[in-house]
């Protein structure tokens, strides 16, 4: 595994940690990326709108790949996305090597923009 990226995601981590804890991880930052692009403050959601909500970190966080395409927001202020290309066939550990590239990438530029 690429340990600059590795460095880079427990970053990442330490940075979330002082106001979510010290056990966070992907799944969780996920859920935070998910709300937070979700943009409605602190809701109780249902399972299947967590899950909603994971989608959401995914799609935000792979459309700068050029997976997904966003479409706008739906009638209940949720964001959609269109696929515009499959990801490729990959194993388990590339899966996570993107995902986490996405993440120090999307809070990378969040810093950039703030």
């Amino acid at each position: 595994m690429d340990s600059e990226l590795e460095k880079n995601f427990k970053e990442v981590l330490k940075n979330l940690a002082p106001q979510f804890g010290e056990d966070i991880d992907i799944q969780g930052v996920l859920f935070l990326i998910g709300v937070q692009e979700l943009g409605k403050g602190k809701v109780k959601l249902s399972k299947n709108a967590k899950l909603d909500v994971m989608h959401i970190a995914i799609c935000t966080l792979l459309t700068p790949y050029g997976f997904y395409e966003y479409e706008g927001l739906d009638k209940d202020g949720w964001p959609h996305w269109k696929v515009n290309s499959q990801l490729p066939p990959l194993k388990p550990g590339q899966q996570l090597q993107l995902m986490k590239q996405a993440i120090v990438d999307y809070f990378k530029n969040k810093e950039i923009a703030n």
